[in-house]
């Protein structure tokens, strides 16, 4: 990069409009890629010093960002909206290490040539592979809700045809919750289909909740939720509701779909309880929370060796838990929150040196954590207005998600100094 930015006394109001703007790009860049409010400031700021503004103010949103620029008695405010939120892991990776390898000096045209090259990078895998990704992060969370063999493969085929579909009506910038809604509906009714075709020459098979939940765990809104929490944490409220806000609209709009199609079949929500030896349990514990994650980390664009990183801390957090319910008698919230906290170190660890932005591993290994079938059992109570079962699964749902949260921002507490104190 040049070092020929001008110095603050040679600067006019022409010179602060194209930093100005190269500061805007960067931080919509970051936004888009669905990274944490605090990382996109954090660029934005880093991108500033490199270009001699003295002083940045950013607010930031969801969709939105708003930056003033100033340099001694000149200043200029912008003001940009994002339309469409999504999650590239890849592309939050190269952000990060565009950031961290900022030189002293830049000017705009260096800013731009680099964002140029990381724009210009195309997804990592195709359509195809990326619906089967999530076909199998949701069979791996079927394993391990007990789902039975010919269930699990059923889930692998309909979030997959769900993800797919979800995907494409995404880059044509169709309305977010009406996608989420007609991929939910999708996902479930293909369920319900091949089911019912499998019905038809063999043996009927009855539909459990286990198996049709999990065929729309692909919507899971994960990195709105777990950094809107993160922004919240560190008192950036315009940020933290607004995402946690569009987090709970795509589970309402996927929880909507789900629940209509539930009312044309009925459903068996009863416990299955394992019956294999512990060590063979905990080998399904193993290999599903590990294909979950994977799944999800290869769903979100992200590079192998960051999949299969995020998969090891998920396996080894989720094996933990477990362990801690059935042979210590924790509740399932002390326990998720102790496994989130090993969760947020571990990713910490692996991350170190800006290998991989936390974020990128931090969410896929969290999201096994959540129990997805309590949820849907939940709304089977409602259907059947059974209001006491279905508020003790919302509320158990409810703290469990709560646990995952603390944990997780526990674990930034421990090992993220510069995220820990203000400056």
């Amino acid at each position: 990069m040049s070092d020929a930015t001008p110095a603050p006394d040679d600067m006019d109001a022409l010179d602060l409009g194209r930093r100005s703007g190269a500061i805007m790009r960067t931080g919509l860049m970051m936004l888009e890629a669905g990274t944490a409010s605090y990382r996109v400031k954090q660029a934005m700021q880093a991108v500033g010093h490199a270009l001699g503004v003295e002083e940045i103010r950013e607010q930031v949103t969801l969709t939105e960002i708003t930056v003033t620029s100033r340099v001694g008695h000149m200043f200029r405010t912008e003001v940009s909206e994002l339309r469409k939120a999504g999650v590239n892991a890849d592309r939050i990776a190269a952000l990060d290490g565009f950031r961290r390898s900022l030189p002293e000096s830049a000017t705009p045209g260096d800013i731009h040539r680099a964002l140029d090259a990381i724009e210009r990078t195309p997804a990592r895998y195709s359509a195809w592979f990326n619906a089967a990704a999530a076909g199998a992060a949701c069979a791996g969370f079927a394993a391990l809700n007990h789902a039975h063999v010919i269930e699990i493969a059923t889930v692998f085929v309909a979030a997959g045809a769900g993800q797919y579909l979800r995907r494409g009506l995404a880059h044509r910038g169709f309305n977010a919750l009406g996608t989420t809604m007609i991929a939910a509906l999708v996902a479930t009714a293909l369920y319900l289909g091949v089911l019912g075709l499998i019905g038809l020459v063999g043996p009927g098979l009855e539909v459990h909740a286990s198996g049709y939940i999990s065929s729309v765990l692909f919507l899971l809104p994960g990195f709105a939720l777990i950094t809107g929490t993160l922004d919240m944490a560190k008192l950036d409220f315009s940020a933290g509701l607004s995402r946690v806000a569009f987090g709970l609209m795509i589970v309402m709009g996927a929880g909507v779909a789900v629940w209509s199609l539930s009312l044309m079949s009925s459903l068996d929500t009863s416990q299955r309880d394992a019956t294999i030896p512990l060590w063979a349990q905990a080998l399904i514990w193993a290999v599903g929370s590990f294909v979950g994650v994977a799944g999800f980390a290869l769903m979100f664009n992200s590079p192998w060796r960051m999949a299969l990183t995020a998969a090891w801390i998920g396996m080894v957090a989720y094996v933990a838990r477990n362990l801690l319910q059935h042979q210590f008698d924790l509740p399932i919230q002390m326990a998720t929150a102790i496994a989130c906290v090993m969760i947020g170190i571990l990713a910490a660890v692996m991350a170190r040196g800006g290998r991989w932005p936390v974020i990128t591993l931090q969410v896929p290994a969290a999201l096994v954590q959540i129990p997805g079938v309590p949820a849907h059992e939940a709304i089977v109570s409602l259907n059947e207005a059974d209001y006491i079962e279905a508020t003790s699964g919302l509320l158990q749902v409810f703290l469990a998600g709560i646990a995952i949260l603390v944990g997780l921002v526990v674990g930034k507490l421990i090992t993220d100094r510069e995220w820990s104190f203000e400056r």
